[in-house]
Formats: C-alpha cells, sequence, structure tokens
C-alpha cells in the first residue's frame, strides 16, 4: 500500500515511519507549517528543519502553511491530503484523542486508511524502541514542571529514559511528552541515508518554559 506519512522533524512520527515502512511504501512525507506557536494539531519550533529530514530519509516532501486555527487548520490538512495519490495515511499519535479522531475523520472523508502505529502503545516502550533501535533524539522544547532550560539539547539516551519516567512519578508527566510537556528533534534515523548536524542554535526562555531554535545546520554523510 502506498502511504503518505505526516512528519514534524520529532521522534513520534519519525518512529510511526520507521513502523510503517516495514510493511508500506512510503510515496510522500506530509507536514503541516502552522504560523502561530499555539496551534492544536501541529508543531512549531523548528517546523522548518523537516526539510532536512525529508532530504536525509530520501523521500519527496509535500507541506503546506496554515494559520493554526482550530478546525481549521484540519481543514488545511485535508486539502493537502486530497491532492495526493495515495492509499492512506501514517500518523505519529500515542494517545491524543483529539489528533487522532481528526485525522481519522479526514481520510474517512478522503476514503484513505489512517495507520497509527504507536496508537495506545506504552510510553516507556516508545521511548526503549528509539534507544534500541539507535535514532538520535534531542529535546528542543521544554513545556512542563520538572524539565528546565538544561533540558534543551538533551539526547534521548538511556539515561534519559530514565529520568523521564521519574519524572512521570514525580510529577505526572507523559514520558513521551503527549501531553505538550517537551518537543523532541530527529538527527538521525535507521532509514536516513544521511544525518543532520546542527551548527547554530539560539535559546529562546521564557519564565518556565522555552526551546532550542535551530539556526544552522547541515546534512552530513552517515
Amino acid at each position: 500500500m502506498e502511504l503518505a506519512a505526516l512528519v514534524t522533524g520529532g521522534k513520534d512520527s519519525a518512529l510511526a515511519l520507521y513502523e510503517a515502512m516495514r510493511k508500506h511504501s512510503i510515496k510522500y512525507l506530509v507536514a503541516m507549517v502552522p504560523q502561530r506557536e499555539d496551534s492544536w494539531m501541529f508543531h512549531y519550533p523548528n517546523i522548518h528543519m523537516v526539510d532536512f529530514f525529508a532530504e536525509a530519509a530520501e523521500i519527496p516532501l509535500v507541506k503546506a502553511e496554515t494559520a493554526g486555527v482550530k478546525e481549521a487548520e484540519v481543514e488545511d490538512l485535508k486539502n493537502l491530503l486530497a491532492k495526493l495519490d495515495v492509499e492512506g495515511v501514517v500518523s505519529g499519535a500515542v494517545a491524543s484523542t483529539y489528533q487522532k479522531t481528526r485525522i481519522d475523520k479526514i481520510c474517512q472523508e478522503l476514503n484513505l486508511r489512517h495507520i497509527a502505529p504507536l496508537w495506545h502503545k506504552e510510553p516507556e516502550k516508545i521511548l526503549n524502541e528509539i534507544v534500541e533501535n539507535e535514532f538520535e533524539v534531542i529535546i528542543i522544547g521544554v513545556y512542563a514542571l520538572g524539565l528546565d532550560e538544561n533540558w534543551l539539547g538533551r539526547k534521548i539516551d538511556t539515561e534519559t529514559v530514565e529520568e523521564l519516567i521519574k519524572l512521570k512519578e514525580k510529577f505526572g508527566i507523559s514520558p513521551v511528552g503527549e501531553g505538550g510537556e517537551y518537543e523532541s528533534l530527529v538527527l538521525d534515523a535507521p532509514y536516513f541515508k544521511k544525518k543532520i548536524q546542527i551548527l547554530e542554535t539560539e535559546k529562546v526562555w521564557k519564565e518556565n518554559q522555552g526551546y532550542l531554535m535551530v539556526k544552522k545546520a547541515e546534512l552530513t554523510p552517515k
């Protein structure tokens, strides 16, 4: 089956893509670029890095801008997917019913299958699969109690996974950031032909939350 995979440059969509590639053909990567930070559906920090992601994976990227307004942005995604000659859509939805039901509805209206390989998978298992399959992922945005400025740029490895689980026990956060606790950026994946190297960043911090904006990056041989 030929699919379009929704990607953000973050770990969940990257892992969902990896799972889908084992059984299906990925014809396009699809990204929505919100024009506001508080988009209900789509990632905002470093969404520009999805261009590097697609080039590294050597899969054609189709993207479109959206104002990021609730529900209207869903229609924007539907309009983009309607233009693609595919049989289904892959998403990295884990536990967000808001996200999952809206993509389900779009797919139903367009007669597409919605494939969500991570749906209701245990957060700890998702993080361990990221580490075990040698994805290189860093945290580029933190928005929850227990996650301070020192987490920005931190690699998701075994030690980080253990600390995220401890924060879940202490503060009740989602270890995978499904509640918007943090955002991630994939620098390397098993299906990448090249890896992303960050050359310059700018830290943006406001009170108790912030993000690491990638100002300059390049692709390098693996």
